[in-house]
């Protein structure tokens, strides 16, 4: 079953965003820091975290977030960590959850979906080609803000 996410399912999310930080090299599992980015996107109107649920258990989680794109003149679907738990893969539920943010970001008024990825999580990677998406010539930089300066 895929569902919208609940405050109650932190917890498990927290544990999938664990297996997927483990593999992304850019980024540190902190629980601390993982459930307060949970609850901003659950309180968002322009967030959706889905989740694939199997015997009471969170398995898979994807989250979508609108943006305005001044290219697109609309808003963009940004797709972030869409990730299922590495015993239930390969039962089409990564390309469920994708599916359904899209739909979701669609309805929204999104035209465009877009998403970032690790260069060595090849899985990932043939998984999103599999899916159709194609890569672009942007490449992702990124920087801190402390004290209101970068």
């Amino acid at each position: 079953m895929i569902r919208k996410a609940e405050t109650d399912d932190i917890t498990q999310l927290i544990g999938l965003l664990g297996q997927l930080f483990a593999i992304e090299k850019d980024f540190i599992i902190d629980a601390v820091k993982q459930r307060r980015g949970l609850l901003l996107l659950l309180e968002s109107e322009r967030s959706e975290i889905l989740v694939a649920e199997e015997n009471a258990r969170v398995v898979g989680m994807v989250v979508g977030q609108l943006l305005v794109s001044t290219s697109e003149g609309a808003f963009s679907l940004l797709v972030e960590d869409l990730v299922v738990d590495h015993a239930f893969r390969g039962r089409g539920l990564g390309g469920r959850l994708l599916q359904l943010i899209a739909d979701w970001g669609y309805h929204r008024g999104a035209d465009r979906i877009q998403l970032l990825a690790d260069k060595h999580n090849g899985s990932a990677l043939e998984f999103y080609e599999r899916q159709g998406w194609r890569r672009t010539n942007m490449i992702c930089l990124r920087s801190y803000i402390a004290n209101g300066v970068i």
